[in-house]
């Protein structure tokens, strides 16, 4: 996905993509229902770093059909449209939660919330979803 920042809708993106706590996942069941979920994810540039419990459904999904969307939340007016397209690979050698030091720092705070350690979440969230996206829109 070629992000123009020098347009304000760009800029608005990366900006999300960098802040934001939680974006919208969407995969699709075998038999082709969509399937949104919210979770905690890192923008790394050029890719979105999710970690996932292994027996999740979504990693079955992404193993099934590796097409997935992802937005976030609009405003209370129904504005602030973000919807990224890609596609979504399970990553058997990206690092664990508690050695990605980027996810722990915009995490730690919440992962105590939900009454983990980094480790424990580590152990917990295991698997790693990356995203290339594709496209996106909104405004």
């Amino acid at each position: 996905m070629k992000l123009d920042t020098s347009t304000k809708f760009g800029a608005r993106v990366l900006e999300r993509l960098q802040q934001e706590q939680v974006i919208w996942l969407t995969t699709v069941r075998p038999d082709g229902i969509p399937q949104p979920n919210p979770v905690w994810f890192l923008w790394d540039g050029e890719t979105v770093l999710i970690y996932s419990q292994p027996g999740a459904h979504k990693v079955g999904h992404i193993r099934h059909n590796p097409h997935v969307a992802l937005n976030f939340n609009t405003d209370a007016g129904g504005d602030d449209v973000v919807v990224i397209t890609g596609e979504a690979r399970i990553d058997d050698i990206a690092a664990q939660a508690v050695e990605n030091t980027a996810y722990l720092e915009k995490y730690r705070a919440g992962i105590a919330q939900i009454g983990m350690t980094p480790e424990s979440m580590a152990a917990a969230y295991s698997t790693m979803i990356r995203v290339t996206p594709r496209h996106v829109r909104g405004f």
